[in-house]
């Protein structure tokens, strides 16, 4: 059987001045996720990360869940996040009546970053920007290219981002720019995205699952940062 299991990161280190690391509770997530895996023997051929610091931690964590020793990650700069940072700088000084107030919270965030991906999507981002939508799109999709050509009747682990498993599941459906928006903005830390594949395509199965935090007792510990 051919088949991925997308992990979003575990909850990075939002507000702080290094985003790019997990929180203590990013790293919880993770261990969780690794401990639903083990319970459920699943086990994979290969783990494979993005080259940003919360997919390493991320996938860390998960081993260490797994009980497994040290692994050896692939890692593909293809699956890093787009730079979500420069999105939104380059929507607020487009528009700079919606500048983040002082003490911005998550919602004045996610609403300004909302907008600008959906002008970075058309062309309509002004400013000097580290890359276009479509080598954003491109690299996903070389990515998903390279797993169906060299990876056929293996199970691969894959630690990413809400952005780039989000343009993964659009390119899958075939959908419009503003799903991925849609869709990134509600991936939830340590979510699941599986999907199966052989040499010529591949297919969404579910998304956006964490059986690992579904349950009672542990509904506080469900995020989207």
């Amino acid at each position: 059987m051919s088949e991925i299991y997308f992990v979003r990161h575990g909850q990075a280190s939002f507000g702080s001045s290094n985003y790019d690391q997990l929180s203590e509770l990013g790293h919880e997530q993770a261990r969780l996720l690794g401990e639903y895996f083990a319970e459920r023997d699943t086990r994979f051929d290969h783990i494979i990360t993005g080259d940003m610091v919360r997919h390493r931690e991320t996938a860390e964590g998960i081993c260490v869940g797994m009980g497994l020793g040290e692994q050896q990650f692939q890692v593909y700069p293809e699956l890093n996040e787009f730079d979500f940072h420069s999105v939104l700088r380059a929507y607020t000084t487009q528009f700079p009546e919606h500048a983040l107030p002082e003490k911005p919270v998550a919602a004045d965030f996610f609403r300004r970053l909302k907008k600008g991906i959906l002008l970075w999507s058309t062309g309509e981002l002004q400013g000097d920007l580290p890359e276009t939508w479509a080598s954003f799109e491109q690299r996903l999709k070389t990515f998903c290219d390279t797993v169906m050509q060299n990876h056929v009747g293996q199970r691969l682990l894959v630690v990413s981002s809400g952005g780039a498993i989000a343009m993964v599941v659009r390119q899958l459906l075939q959908a419009p720019e503003s799903v991925m928006i849609e869709l990134n903005l509600q991936t939830r830390n340590t979510a699941i995205t599986h999907c199966r594949f052989n040499s010529r395509a591949m297919r969404l199965s579910s998304f956006n699952n964490v059986p690992h935090l579904d349950r009672p007792d542990r509904q506080a510990l469900i995020t989207y940062t």
